[in-house]
């Protein structure tokens, strides 16, 4: 984004007034865009890739699976002290973080039937997911007989599962399993609705209670909208943009990582390893939610001083460029994902590792210069990274994807054609466009799959 000392200047001298409006333009644009946060789409079809060339992972020992409930009793005095530890790190380490209420503290010497619950409250996630006991399995491959878990029982969210056809494998407690798996599959349940709900003014009972405050941005009627500001990371924009828009600082998946980390070790270090390897599945979803462009920036493509242009003929009565911004954006954001999923599936289902963004995925060849893994490291390295390429993601994406899909102001993607399926839309145009595509999105999923393998090394490590 272009930005001087000079524009500061300029707008430190806006009145109250009008930064109020800027507020509210940012805010009407993230309502636009922020409800389609999964980020990548399905993160386990990335996840089996990144860590199968990771021998500590892919050829470690299998692990019993452990009921939650089991872990709990087991554990319950060690996790209450875990927790406090966590909160006040929390309070030290992430900006604008909303603390705990102390009636949700978990106490060791509460009731057993209320143990489970009691444990999800002090998290601060959804209460009604079940957190079954399962395997995600790959496209194109049906779970053993008469072991099917419905999709029903694995997320508590209410769409139509015919768009992605996910199978699971529902486990029993003391049978034994990969390692692989377990991350893999975990790492895909933030999106089934750990976060849902958690805000105040989402009529939830729980969100009421949680101390989160209101939800920053997105609209808060709409279910999915909700688990945004835990998926999204806005730490690099202008300092120009927070002063307009203080809330995009509410994002918290640092703090959702280091909380699942934490859990993580804690549960490896207990001899737990099916929960420990569950919990670092969750806290990588967050990492990998943070190698997305469009959720480490705002709004790609529109540079500091285009947003306060749009915003001031808004004011003017000329609506269209704020409308024609929040749907670019939006389908933009939405084709990346779709392009991303479609082609990853398709590639599964016809058994072909050979292709580029699977092979991208596996390539370890930049791992070796990524620092270890500290606590920084999402805030510093992996949204920083992501950030530093959204705009080539969103100039690429041009070059590459005809203009109907995410130039067209007319054009709803998703909505328009509800099953569009770009990897095959793709196939159909010039060879260039084809291969700026790939080249883009392979290096995504390159990233993806460093900072998977630089997260899990840390956990790995004896």
């Amino acid at each position: 984004m272009f930005y001087s000392p000079r524009m500061s200047i300029r707008f430190a001298g806006m009145s109250p007034t009008s930064w109020r409006r800027v507020r509210w333009l940012m805010c009407a644009v993230l309502m636009g865009t922020s409800t389609p946060s999964f980020a990548w789409s399905d993160h386990t079809l990335g996840t089996w890739q990144a860590l199968a060339v990771m021998p500590a992972i892919a050829q470690a020992p299998a692990v019993t699976v452990e009921s939650l409930d089991s872990f709990l009793a087991a554990e319950d005095s060690g996790l209450a002290k875990l927790l406090v530890q966590e909160e006040e790190w929390d309070q030290h380490n992430v900006p604008d973080y909303p603390p705990r209420p102390q009636a949700l503290q978990f106490q060791a010497d509460g009731p057993a039937a209320t143990r489970r619950q009691r444990f999800m409250t002090a998290l601060r996630i959804n209460p009604n997911c079940e957190l079954a006991l399962f395997l995600q399995m790959r496209p194109g491959t049906p779970p053993p007989p008469g072991s099917e878990l419905p999709w029903t029982e694995v997320t508590t969210l209410r769409h139509d599962n015919t768009v992605r056809n996910d199978r699971f494998e529902r486990l029993q407690q003391g049978e034994s399993v990969a390692v692989l798996e377990v991350i893999a599959t975990a790492s895909g349940e933030p999106d089934d609705g750990l976060d849902i709900g958690l805000w105040e003014d989402n009529g939830t009972p729980y969100g009421r209670t949680y101390g989160f405050g209101k939800q920053p941005f997105g609209d808060p009627a709409l279910e999915f909208s909700s688990q945004a500001p835990f998926h999204m990371g806005f730490y690099h924009e202008s300092p120009i943009i927070y002063k307009a828009a203080g809330f995009l600082r509410r994002t918290y998946p640092e703090y959702r990582i280091h909380l699942y980390q934490s859990l993580a070790k804690f549960a490896l270090q207990t001899r737990h390893p099916y929960w420990g390897w569950r919990f670092a599945g969750w806290a990588l979803h967050y990492v990998q939610d943070l190698t997305q462009p469009y959720h480490a920036t705002v709004l790609p493509g529109v540079s500091t001083v285009r947003m306060l242009w749009i915003n001031a003929v808004d004011i003017g009565g000329w609506h269209g460029p704020k409308e024609r911004a929040i749907r670019r954006v939006s389908n933009r954001h939405l084709a990346l994902e779709n392009y991303q999923y479609h082609r990853m599936r398709e590639a599964y289902l016809h058994n072909n590792p050979d292709d580029a963004l699977l092979r991208a995925l596996r390539d370890t060849s930049k791992d070796a210069a990524q620092a270890p893994w500290s606590d920084t490291t999402p805030r510093r390295v992996v949204s920083h990274q992501a950030h530093a390429w959204a705009e080539r993601t969103d100039r690429m994406l041009v070059q590459a994807v005809p203009a109907k899909y995410i130039s067209d102001p007319d054009y709803v993607f998703e909505q328009t054609e509800p099953d569009i399926d770009l990897a095959a839309v793709l196939k159909t145009v010039p060879k260039k466009m084809q291969d700026e595509m790939t080249q883009l999105v392979s290096a995504l999923m390159q990233h993806f799959g460093t900072q998977t393998r630089t997260f899990i090394t840390s956990l790995a490590e004896p």
